[in-house]
């Protein structure tokens, strides 16, 4: 694989430019995240929702997503936190699975019946519009830096994105024809998605490009990583 194919950024000042970038992208989606959290599990609690409960909680893994990635780019030769990101961000999926998948087996096993929520619909409705687009900016520029943290963190937002589909199904199922089981049944699918991706972040496959692929002077940080990753 050729640097071209790889898109490695040339210079130093390149490898600067496009952290600046992954941090105020890893910002906008804090401050995103946080809002969609807060609105998300006090709509959830009050219409008794397990998938939007889940769907606020996963929110506040991707604020932790992106708070990770914000910590990782303050170290002056970011690459060296590359693997440490990973596994934090891996443990914030594996969190969330966990808690949202017991959520929804309760849900499922007790017969609860979840009111329509309007709140939430709309909030699955604007995240499924939103997110695709910061998603895409987020693994653009990780993968232009050759870091799987910032491609996780973008991922992380994309699964959001996939989650707001399956909210929306769940809601407008619950809503419109009275299927409560729809809602705990979004939750496990959130879950079950949120595992894949725990598992994939925390084996960082394809973590490293090739040493020789970065800018001479961020060579010492690609053998760090390398040695971090096992690659």
């Amino acid at each position: 694989m050729t640097d071209v194919e790889l898109a490695a950024p040339e210079t130093m000042a390149d490898r600067r430019r496009l952290g600046r970038r992954a941090q105020l992208l890893a910002a906008a989606s804090v401050t995103y995240n946080a809002v969609e959290a807060v609105i998300a599990i006090s709509a959830g609690v009050v219409a008794g929702s397990a998938a939007l409960v889940g769907f606020g909680l996963d929110s506040v893994v991707e604020v932790s997503s992106g708070l990770v990635i914000l910590w990782q780019f303050r170290a002056r030769l970011p690459e060296t936190r590359e693997r440490q990101a990973l596994r934090l961000i891996a443990l914030s999926f594996f969190a969330l699975a966990a808690y949202v998948a017991q959520d929804s087996v309760r849900a499922l096993l007790g017969g609860a019946e979840p009111d329509a929520s309007r709140v939430g619909i709309l909030l699955a409705a604007t995240s499924l519009f939103v997110m695709p687009f910061l998603s895409a900016a987020q693994r653009r520029t990780g993968r232009a830096l050759q870091s799987n943290a910032v491609v996780a963190d973008g991922t992380q937002t994309l699964l959001c994105t996939y989650l707001s589909a399956v909210l929306l199904a769940g809601l407008l199922l619950n809503a419109t024809l009275g299927w409560a089981w729809a809602d705990p049944l979004a939750g496990l699918v959130i879950a079950a998605v949120a595992l894949k991706e725990g598992r994939e972040a925390w084996r960082g496959e394809g973590c490293c490009g090739p040493a020789s692929s970065l800018p001479p002077a961020a060579a010492g940080a690609g053998t760090a990583c390398g040695s971090a990753c096992g690659c």
